[in-house]
C-alpha cells in the first residue's frame, strides 16, 4: 500500500483546516468578551480573578487564534494557549456543574490537548513560519 507524501497538498490543507477548527472556541470567546466586556469583567471578579486582566485575556484569545491560523511561531503560541486554557479550566470551569458545565470543561480540555499536539508536531506546510525558514535557508 502506497503512502501519501507529507508534501501532499491534502496534508497541508488538513493541517490548516485543523488549526482553524482548533481556535474556534478561543476566537469566539475573545469576541464575546469584547462584546460583553462589563459582564465578563464582573464574572471574572466574582471568580476572584481581577477584572483588570480582561484586556490581556482578550489579547491572548484573539491574537493567539490569529497566529495559530497563520502559522506564525505556532509551537510557542500553542504552548502558551495550552497553558492559558488549563488555567481557564482551573479558575472558571472547575468544578463543573451540570451537563453544560461538563461539556464546556471537556471541550476546553480537548482544546488544550489540541494545542499540545501543535506544540509537538508544528503547524504543517501551509504556515508563515515556512516562508521564514525558506528565506533563512536561501540566505545560508
Amino acid at each position: 500500500m502506497a503512502t501519501a507524501s507529507l508534501r501532499d497538498p491534502v496534508f497541508h490543507a488538513a493541517d490548516l483546516v485543523g488549526r482553524v477548527g482548533l481556535i474556534v472556541l478561543d476566537f469566539t470567546a475573545g469576541v464575546g468578551k469584547v462584546v460583553g466586556y462589563a459582564g465578563t469583567a464582573a464574572y471574572m471578579t466574582a471568580r476572584r480573578v481581577p477584572g483588570i486582566l480582561l484586556p490581556l485575556v482578550i489579547l491572548t484569545e484573539l491574537a493567539g487564534s490569529v497566529l495559530i491560523v497563520l502559522g506564525w511561531h505556532t509551537r510557542l503560541v500553542a504552548f502558551l494557549l495550552a497553558g492559558f486554557t488549563l488555567l481557564t479550566l482551573i479558575f472558571f470551569h472547575f468544578p463543573f456543574h451540570g451537563d453544560s458545565g461538563r461539556i464546556i470543561f471537556f471541550a476546553e480540555l480537548a482544546a488544550a490537548g489540541g494545542f499540545l499536539v501543535l506544540v509537538g508536531h508544528g503547524a504543517g506546510g501551509w504556515r508563515l513560519d515556512a516562508r521564514r525558514v525558506n528565506r533563512r535557508q536561501a540566505v545560508a
